[in-house]
């Protein structure tokens, strides 16, 4: 990120304000950081943090990052800073915060609410496509977003108990996952329910169609120089972005048989790490949560 005094950034992914804080300590008081997160939790737990700290360069805002255009024009417009921004961080996924919250359904280590919304605003749509999404339906975002080869048994499996009585909370689809899965796979090394709850919460939250439809705001928010970094957790989302930084740090997007570029489009990144980087043996014994981390990094020409 190189953060230095006097400098603008954005953490689009607060969690637990640990990029936003050491930003703002860099960036000093002629500095800002504007840190979003629709998580009501995340936002309350970092301004007890922020306010211990005395940091008076941050801005917190309880927003969905896909609307960054709307956010930044909210709090930077009468600043006139809606384009020079030094970096901009996403760190996608799961806090450690929202895995503990014995409020929410996010781990399939407690018996919770069956609710895996980053906000109160979202409602409660893991009930609804838990026990009224067609089963077809249910089985494709398993499949898809779980990459879970047993998909179409949990979706069977499921919709056959949803008839019997409404399933209400983790512990009782976490039974009927493990249910569902050949025996040999109830042991195995990572939990039979963490793909199908992993799938469960991107639906819920469309964490994939909004990073989409971020990244290319993102980087028309950067100044020339700009940082653009991004950890993801799931092979979905870093593939999205792998191939965003592909695309954006090329002139032409015409298929190779135009004789002559016709798109007209226009390098906008080059791409600073060539592979993706992921935490080394030392990172993830002390800290087993970041062995999926996958961090990629680009700069604005």
């Amino acid at each position: 990120m190189r953060p230095r005094t006097g400098q603008f950034f954005i953490d689009c992914t607060l969690g637990g304000a640990g990029y936003t804080i050491e930003i703002a300590k860099k960036v000093g008081e002629a500095g800002r950081v504007l840190a979003i997160d629709l998580d009501e939790m995340a936002i309350a737990n970092a301004r007890r943090l922020i306010s211990g700290l005395k940091l008076n360069n941050i801005i917190l805002a309880n927003e969905n990052f896909k609307d960054l255009p709307k956010i930044i024009k909210k709090y930077f417009e009468k600043e006139g800073q809606t384009n020079q921004f030094s970096g901009i961080v996403f760190d996608l996924g799961l806090s450690s915060a929202q895995l503990e919250d014995g409020n929410r359904g996010f781990s399939f280590k407690l018996d919770a609410p069956l609710n895996m919304a980053f906000g109160s605003s979202a409602g409660n749509k893991t009930d609804e496509i838990i026990n009224n999404w067609p089963e077809a339906d249910l089985e494709k975002i398993i499949r898809e977003y779980g990459e879970e080869k047993f998909a179409k048994n949990i979706a069977r499996a499921i919709a056959i108990r949803r008839r019997e009585t409404k399933i209400k909370t983790t512990g009782e689809l976490t039974e009927i996952i493990a249910g569902a899965v050949p025996r040999k796979y109830q042991n195995a090394r990572i939990h039979p329910a963490t793909r199908t709850f992993q799938a469960l919460r991107i639906a819920t939250n469309d964490e994939l169609n909004n990073l989409r439809e971020v990244l290319p705001t993102a980087v028309n928010l950067l100044a020339s120089g700009g940082r653009l970094v991004i950890v993801s957790f799931h092979s979905l989302e870093d593939r999205i972005v792998k191939n965003f930084f592909r695309q954006e740090a090329k002139d032409c997007l015409c298929p190779p048989n135009f004789p002559i570029c016709q798109c007209g489009h226009k390098a906008s990144l080059k791409i600073l790490t060539k592979k993706v980087i992921k935490p080394g043996e030392k990172e993830i014994a002390g800290n087993p949560r970041s062995r999926s981390a996958c961090l990629r990094v680009a700069e604005k020409i």
